[in-house]
């Protein structure tokens, strides 16, 4: 394959945490297409655990999957004509959501609320990095070239997988 094809064939997606404000991704996370990571934080209210379970289509547009939670908190639980609610054990899970959230900003909340990204089984706390910061998450498509050059060379972002 040459460099041109490599450089037009489709290598996948990256994910992208960064600071609203500016400055340089707080995570870049390389992705395949129905691939999830999940948000997970504990509730300012409730100080209850929340899972958020997100996927990126083949163009890099985010869903949301599925929803976790202990209980019913302040703003939580099922909307009507998404998803399906169910029991896991001590969980209330509202499952099959597949709704299309775009790129989206979240206010990072501080320590206690401990908003964390679950990637491939690795976590990276924004709460320890970027506290009461508006972070964006966005996605987009990238070339084979790009996705081997960054499987050589990972961008700093990109936490290590065990």
């Amino acid at each position: 394959m040459s460099l041109l094809a490599a450089g037009l064939t489709p290598g996948g997606l990256e994910l992208r945490v960064t600071p609203v404000k500016g400055g340089g991704p707080l995570l870049v996370l390389p992705l395949e297409p129905g691939e999830r990571f999940t948000l997970h934080y504990y509730h300012s209210v409730e100080n209850a655990p929340i899972w958020e379970e997100h996927s990126l289509d083949e163009s890099g547009r985010i869903y949301i999957e599925e929803e976790r939670y202990l209980k019913f908190g302040a703003g939580m639980g099922r909307m009507p004509g998404v998803g399906r609610m169910v029991r896991r054990g001590p969980y209330e899970v509202i499952e099959n959501m597949h709704m299309p959230t775009g790129d989206f900003v979240l206010r990072v909340g501080g320590p206690g609320v401990n908003h964390t990204v679950i990637w491939r089984g690795v976590s990276s706390n924004l709460s320890a990095v970027a506290p009461h910061a508006a972070v964006k998450f966005s996605a987009q498509s990238v070339s084979l070239l790009y996705r081997l050059r960054r499987r050589l060379f990972p961008h700093t972002a990109t936490p290590t997988q065990e």
